[in-house]
């Protein structure tokens, strides 16, 4: 068991759904090219009974092999660390999908962007879709690649790092993405010239500040409705690059 697998916590566990703390550096899922261990082997490991439940990704090419994902029925990109729910039961994954299509399900954020956010809270509400720049990537201005997808984040300041070095400005935020697009907080934090912090994809000719080594995000806070229809909301504590960066704000 590699020792990002082993970082793995468990924050709620009922009978149906589970929330866990993922680590950064952990992958969710197999892109079906590397091999590598995923989030989903923890999963198998751990719940075999979860091992068919969700939604496998089935390419047009079928030669190629469905890639399964047991249980998942969200992701976070590979260098964000936090709070993920995972579908324990084949009801459990519905009721958790219905959410998220619903858009019911409450997600918080907390990230550390470069140059300082005057306002102390605000709404990006600008289209998402493929960079004609780089395959990887997707973009929130104008120009971009096939089909275009809405999108909106919510945000509010919550601390800021106000240097005589703009190099060095940092603000730390609070973002509540109401749709769920691949990089959204990304993309739109880079569109609007505050990138995240060691962002390799979005910032990549930035400095790293703060001691970071990974992408500076954080999946914070989750809220959803339970299966006895109870609303839950799980925290993630923060990983240790995070509680340091905080002390740099003191």
């Amino acid at each position: 068991m590699s020792s990002k697998k082993n970082k793995i916590t468990i924050l709620h566990q009922d009978s149906h759904i589970l929330a866990i703390n993922k680590p950064a550096g952990l992958v969710v899922h197999s892109d079906g090219r590397t091999e590598e261990v995923t989030l989903s082997d923890w999963v198998t490991e751990h719940f075999p009974q979860a091992a068919e439940v969700g939604e496998p990704i089935v390419f047009a090419d079928t030669a190629k092999m469905p890639i399964k994902r047991p249980g998942i029925v969200h992701r976070l990109d590979r260098d964000t660390s936090g709070v993920m729910l995972i579908a324990l039961t084949q009801e459990g994954f519905n009721h958790l999908k219905r959410q998220f299509q619903d858009r019911s399900i409450e997600k918080k954020y907390h990230a550390f962007v470069y140059g300082i956010i005057k306002e102390d809270d605000g709404v990006i509400d600008r289209p998402i879709a493929r960079s004609r720049k780089d395959f990887r990537l997707w973009s929130a201005q104008r120009g971009g690649r096939g089909e275009t997808r809405d999108a909106v984040t919510h945000f509010k300041v919550l601390n800021r790092l106000d240097t005589e070095n703009l190099a060095t400005d940092v603000t730390l935020i609070e973002v509540s993405p109401l749709t769920g697009r691949t990089h959204q907080i990304r993309v739109h934090f880079k569109a609007i010239n505050h990138p995240l912090v060691a962002d390799p994809l979005y910032a990549p000719k930035r400095e790293p500040l703060l001691g970071f080594k990974r992408l500076a995000l954080h999946s914070r806070e989750i809220t959803f409705t339970d299966m006895e229809n109870n609303e839950v909301t799980i925290e993630a504590p923060y990983p240790d690059d995070f509680t340091f960066a905080l002390s740099k704000l003191v």
